[in-house]
């Protein structure tokens, strides 16, 4: 059972990686966002969606802002600012599920 629940998050986590490769940067997002909003928000949908919403735009207004202001006079792209913003958040996303599972 142990071995298949590890075989189950590293699919997971690859299918996650090919969706970002796929559909890019802002995908992942999509993808970081409502998770993190969830654990503010709770399981109502009637607030988890909008503030999803919300904060995802935030997030990539906030990327954008500091890939310009990081790397002046030149700029980061947005993918790599929130690879590094939600690339920590997804890992920890993942750790705390499975703690949580045990």
């Amino acid at each position: 059972v142990a071995r298949a629940r590890a075989w189950a998050a590293a699919g997971a986590i690859l299918l996650a990686g090919a969706t970002t490769a796929i559909c890019g940067p802002i995908g992942f997002v999509g993808l970081v966002v409502p998770h993190a909003c969830r654990l503010l928000t709770g399981t109502d949908h009637r607030w988890l969606l909008p503030f999803a919403a919300l904060a995802g735009a935030c997030l990539l207004l906030a990327a954008d802002i500091l890939g310009r202001l990081i790397a002046r006079p030149a700029e980061l792209d947005v993918g790599i600012v929130t690879a590094l913003l939600g690339g920590p958040v997804f890992i920890w996303i993942v750790r705390r599920q499975k703690i949580r599972e045990l």
